[in-house]
């Protein structure tokens, strides 16, 4: 349509809910685009002959009506809009044609500019959705452009780079963020827009740092640092922190390390936040029980060498009364042990370990500030590690991995072998 050439396309937002869509065809083009037609509560009939297994599950899940047959005049009839995308070009003339006579909006997959519509690139971050056109300079479509567009703006709007703020009253409260096991690029999409948006952020030392440095002037940031043996800001003070912030109508995040679950900590700030009507919004983490091992070569798991793995926090020596670990259990386990919180207690750790009949020649690592800059491995056995540990001046935060999955991989870099 050499009309494109002049007048460039006009966007506008399609709301589908409860209307008649067909979608002609079900191979790969309708595949990846009938998960956004179902999500926008479009009624949608599918006219073909077979389908792609996924399409096919979608049928069978009750999300679209499938009728096997080739397209026929008169399947646009109260159609609102049209997706042609066989593999059929007369079917797909045919169709097309259909929708032109009865002014239905349409698309088509082989033939953009014999179709009455063009879907933009379109992509989405949380309530916001992107869709982009481009052209090529001459009046055509450049989708490859158009994809590129979408996916920058999407991620900026993803990690916080690209903000805009909300014009609506925000509803004050809490979000419990995981930041992950410490390089700043493993945290969540979604714990970095938050974290983007955050009038107040109450930080922990074992947090992405860097993140800190990205947030605008006026975002308060309270330290929260549980360092051992030194600065301690008391839990009750980190609880009435986020409360008196929240309601005083700000946006707060508590940035922790990891997972707020995994030794966190997470569930007394949610419980003191729900005591006082706060709503509260919990975001995962990585945990650095599976991430650290990993960024050192470590599987945690391995066929045939490990099927099982489990974390234990070792802030608790084993012959403390206030240990809560079966540690002659833990010994009888045959997976992976991933010792957390555990660097000065290790030596007590695995001589109980032994005690309870593991094998002192059991291979452990120690990795020292896991996925940072500083990141460094330092390898022993069940036997030598406390002396090894001690010997290398391992310091926390460090993850400690005991089986024969530290054997699998290769030593990360910086590594120091027995």
């Amino acid at each position: 349509m050499a009309e494109h050439a002049v007048h460039p396309a006009y966007p506008v937002g399609l709301r589908l809910s409860g209307r008649r869509v067909v979608v002609v065809g079900g191979g790969q083009v309708a595949q990846r685009r009938l998960p956004a037609l179902i999500a926008a509560g479009a009624d949608i009939v599918l006219v073909s002959p077979s389908a792609t297994a996924s399409v096919e599950a979608m049928a069978d899940a009750g999300e679209i009506r499938w009728e096997r047959r080739a397209y026929a005049e008169g399947d646009l009839t109260d159609t609102w809009y049209a997706l042609i995308a066989s593999d059929d070009t007369a079917a797909n003339d045919a169709a097309s044609a259909e929708a032109e006579r009865t002014r239905t909006w349409c698309v088509r997959s082989d033939d953009a500019d014999a179709a009455t519509a063009w879907t933009p690139a379109t992509g989405r971050s949380e309530d916001i959705t992107v869709a982009v056109l481009t052209t090529d300079g001459q009046g055509g479509r450049d989708p490859r452009h158009s994809a590129a567009v979408r996916d920058a703006i999407v991620e900026g709007l993803r990690d916080g780079t690209l903000a805009a703020p909300h014009h609506r009253t925000r509803t004050p409260g809490v979000a419990l963020v995981g930041g992950g096991p410490g390089d700043p690029d493993l945290i969540t999409v979604r714990g970095r827009r938050l974290l983007a948006e955050a009038d107040v952020v109450i930080a922990d030392r074992l947090g992405p740092r860097d993140l800190l440095d990205e947030l605008p002037p006026h975002v308060e940031v309270i330290d929260a640092a549980k360092i051992p043996y030194g600065r301690y800001m008391a839990q009750e003070a980190i609880n009435n922190a986020l409360i008196e912030h929240a309601k005083a109508g700000k946006a707060v995040v508590r940035l922790k390390g990891g997972d707020p679950f995994v030794f966190g900590r997470g569930m007394e700030e949610a419980q003191a936040l729900a005591a006082e009507g706060i709503a509260c919004t919990v975001v995962p983490g990585i945990s650095s029980s599976i991430s650290v091992p990993g960024a050192a070569g470590i599987p945690v798991t391995h066929r045939g060498v490990a099927h099982e793995f489990t974390v234990v926090s070792g802030h608790v020596a084993p012959d403390d009364e206030r240990s809560l670990v079966d540690w002659a259990a833990v010994a009888r386990l045959r997976g992976t042990l991933v010792l957390l919180m555990a660097v000065d207690k290790i030596g007590a750790i695995a001589r109980a370990l032994i005690a309870h009949g593991k094998d002192p020649g059991t291979p452990v690592a120690l990795v020292q500030e896991g996925t940072t800059a500083a990141q460094r491995r330092v390898d022993a056995t069940l036997a030598t590690v406390g002396e090894r540990a001690e010997a290398e001046d391992v310091r926390p935060p460090a993850v400690i991995v005991i089986g024969d999955v530290v054997a699998v991989g290769t030593a990360g870099t910086g590594s120091s072998a027995e």
